[in-house]
């Protein structure tokens, strides 16, 4: 079907940023042009009841899977679903809703990638691995401050649902196409800070805009805020491209550049400002920006356009 969506999976563990990722490039393509499914809202179990079957949402039982894949399928062929709905507010289920899809769709929860028939239904495949440390830190933020949970119930749900990410969640990173690990610099003691490095693993599952001509190393001792190197990852070869917090706008848009001028649609996003993307919340509620965040953003909405550009 050459008018079908292009379907972007984003999987990682809870609170591993895949809301925030999602949000950045849903507003890099047009919300109008988009359609968002948590696969939190398949859950099997609300929250109560989980309690009771002393059973945790990362586990395949206690989500409907059969019908995530199904509305995935759904969703590939252009059809609408009716989708259920989970709050994490209130932890129990709300009336479904009838979703359309539009030309793009993102996926992103915790278990997208676990069914063979789910896996066909994406054209890029995203996953997200922060260092535990620095999820620990986001999932304590989120929930004290969002989800009403106390400090010490959080770290008491981490630890109940260890067992669970170790078998059924970290195990999704073989699926992906592009594995994003945001960690803080080195010298950097508080890894809450809002700027983050990145780490992108780039597999040969899909095409990537050929970035050697601008990261060539430059003979200097300091090493680039930017760089692509050779790498193994679980066992196999891949591309890794490093884009430090301390980046620049001036070191990024050469690279910037590149992956616009392979695609004409993306002209239309790489001709505004760049401080239109990369956007989040500091600690204190302040308005930041991240150049690698942006990088990120704008490497991902590359993907699923040249995935439009396949399929027309």
């Amino acid at each position: 079907m050459s008018d079908r969506p292009i379907i972007l999976g984003i999987v990682g563990d809870s609170a591993a940023g895949k809301t925030t990722l999602t949000r950045g490039i849903a507003q890099i393509l047009g919300k109008e042009n988009v359609t968002v499914i948590g696969t939190d809202d398949y859950h099997r179990y609300d929250r109560h009841q989980r309690a009771e079957l002393s059973i945790t949402a990362l586990h395949p039982d206690c989500n409907y899977l059969d019908i995530m894949q199904q509305h995935l399928t759904l969703l590939r062929n252009g059809q609408p679903i009716l989708k259920p709905i989970y709050s994490h507010t209130t932890g129990t289920f709300e009336a479904p809703q009838y979703i359309k899809p539009n030309k793009f769709v993102i996926v992103e929860g915790l278990l997208g990638y676990s069914t063979p028939a789910a896996r066909d239904c994406y054209d890029v495949k995203v996953f997200l691995a922060p260092p535990e440390s620095l999820r620990t830190a986001w999932k304590i933020q989120r929930d004290t401050l969002k989800r009403g949970y106390t400090e010490a119930q959080v770290l008491t749900e981490l630890q109940k649902r260890e067992s669970d990410s170790a078998q059924f969640i970290r195990p999704q990173r073989q699926w992906a196409d592009l594995v994003v690990s945001f960690y803080p610099p080195s010298n950097e003691s508080d890894e809450g800070n809002s700027l983050l490095n990145v780490r992108l693993v780039l597999r040969p599952t899909i095409s990537h805009p050929d970035l050697s001509d601008v990261l060539e190393p430059d003979g200097s001792d300091t090493p680039p805020a930017i760089r692509l190197n050779l790498d193994r990852d679980m066992g196999k070869p891949v591309d890794v491209l490093e884009v430090d917090s301390h980046a620049t706008s001036e070191n990024i848009s050469m690279l910037e550049q590149v992956i616009c001028a392979d695609l004409p649609d993306l002209h239309q996003v790489c001709d505004r400002e760049i401080n239109l993307m990369g956007v989040i919340a500091g600690t204190t509620g302040e308005i930041l920006q991240s150049y690698p965040l942006a990088l990120t953003q704008l490497l991902i909405t590359h993907y699923m356009l040249k995935a439009t550009q396949a399929h027309q």
